[in-house]
């Protein structure tokens, strides 16, 4: 019983600092973009989060743990509607539901997972989506897509039972490459912003808030200790303690690593750089925090950055507009990382490389089969992008009739 408390206290205060990540999303989100739509962004974080929760309480929680069948394809099962109260006939709690935590934190902790994919979907479409199929797309893939796909490893699902498992030990493919692959879409079916492409060269739109953005990234990393730390699924000393580690580690060769190389390449000393780096850094090692030394840890988290660096140019060549380099971060490290699992660590080996692989593919049809479906029939019913005018006025005013700043007013074209 004392082990059980030590373990679920740990698991609430894990839960606790993943759900902090979201004010440093919305902090990144808002500070690398401009200021007449801060309320359209904070708008969807907000949505994201609460609609997340309730639907992962009414269906999400269930179709992600549904208990697969022996013989079942491991491919979509549903244990019902709702959340059943862990009770003993008495009405005590059920302590048998896990060692480690309660039944009650395990909804809180995985919900909160949840709601991050969506998340990652919202900053790469900033500054010109509608805000109603936004929210519809979120409802959908929210509470339907992610909790199916996740039920493919986390819910002992078909990639689970593979002969060598697939691994993915807090969410690079899971969370964050969900996510990746449909920012992906909405962003190739959205369009780039306007202005951000002159004569086929990509421009530069700054920012409104550097600062904010830095925040941001400070508290996504605090976060990162719950988002990857609680991924431990118990208070255990040594394998928390190596996971922070490797986490932190990873985080801090990302932004190095990205900082030089995107001075090498173009000849300033570029903050957003140092910041996605850390950022790719830490998606980079997710999928195996648990598993690696810290020498692996670091290499893992360097390769990162350089990736953020080459992801980014990358991705403006192809005129896909990122504002604030989502794709680069959460897709194609979340990718890195989950393939490095089969490269270094405890898992290394050709056969665990391979069901790696199979997993990304996977991932990756059902994300962008998904997403592309969803958005495409809100394009072609009630469109998906706002108006020129609302775009070069703002979202804020348009739809939500607000102003972030009302007394340090701009006028941003």
């Amino acid at each position: 019983m004392e082990l059980l408390t030590t373990n679920n206290v740990w698991m609430m205060i894990c839960t606790a600092l993943v759900f902090f990540m979201h004010l440093g999303f919305a902090f990144l989100e808002i500070g690398l973009t401009r200021q007449k739509n801060t309320i359209n962004i904070l708008f969807k974080n907000i949505f994201i989060i609460t609609v997340g929760l309730l639907l992962y309480a009414v269906v999400g929680f269930n179709l992600m743990y549904p208990g697969f069948e022996e013989g079942s394809s491991g491919i979509l099962g549903f244990a019902g509607f709702g959340l059943d109260s862990p009770l003993t006939a008495d009405g005590a709690l059920d302590l048998t539901y896990s060692e480690g935590y309660t039944y009650w934190t395990d909804f809180l902790f995985q919900g909160m997972f949840a709601a991050t994919a969506a998340t990652i979907v919202s900053g790469a479409v900033a500054e010109r989506i509608k805000i109603g199929p936004f929210m519809i797309f979120t409802i959908l893939y929210v509470g339907l897509i992610y909790p199916i796909a996740g039920s493919w490893k986390w819910g002992a699902g078909f990639l689970d039972m593979r002969e060598t498992p697939f691994y993915d030990f807090a969410g690079s493919t899971l969370v964050h490459s969900v996510g990746g692959w449909a920012a992906l879409v909405a962003v190739f079916l959205l369009g780039s912003r306007i202005g951000k492409y002159k004569d086929g060269k990509p421009q530069a739109i700054p920012g409104h808030n550097i600062p904010l953005a830095t925040a941001g990234v400070l508290i996504l990393w605090l976060g990162w200790f719950g988002f990857n730390g609680g991924s431990v699924l118990s208070a255990d000393p040594a394998l928390t303690s190596l996971t922070l580690v490797t986490t932190c580690l990873a985080a801090a060769a990302g932004g190095v690593v990205a900082a030089l190389v995107s001075t090498v390449f173009f000849k300033n000393l570029d903050l957003t750089m140092f910041l996605n780096g850390i950022l790719g850094g830490l998606v980079g090692i997710t999928a195996g925090a648990d598993q690696m030394s810290p020498t692996d840890a670091i290499i893992i988290g360097a390769v990162a950055g350089a990736i953020i660096v080459l992801a980014v140019s990358l991705i403006d060549r192809l005129r896909l507009d990122d504002p604030v380099g989502a794709i680069a971060v959460h897709l194609v490290c979340g990718i890195w990382g989950t393939l490095a699992v089969g490269l270094f660590g405890e898992l290394a080996g050709f056969d665990q490389f391979v069901s790696q692989a199979v997993g990304v593919g996977s991932y990756a049809l059902i994300c962008i089969v998904s997403s592309f479906i969803i958005l495409f029939a809100l394009k072609k019913t009630v469109g998906i992008r706002v108006s020129e005018k609302e775009e070069l006025e703002g979202l804020d005013s348009h739809e939500h009739g607000m102003d972030a700043y009302p007394d340090f007013r701009l006028n941003e074209h």
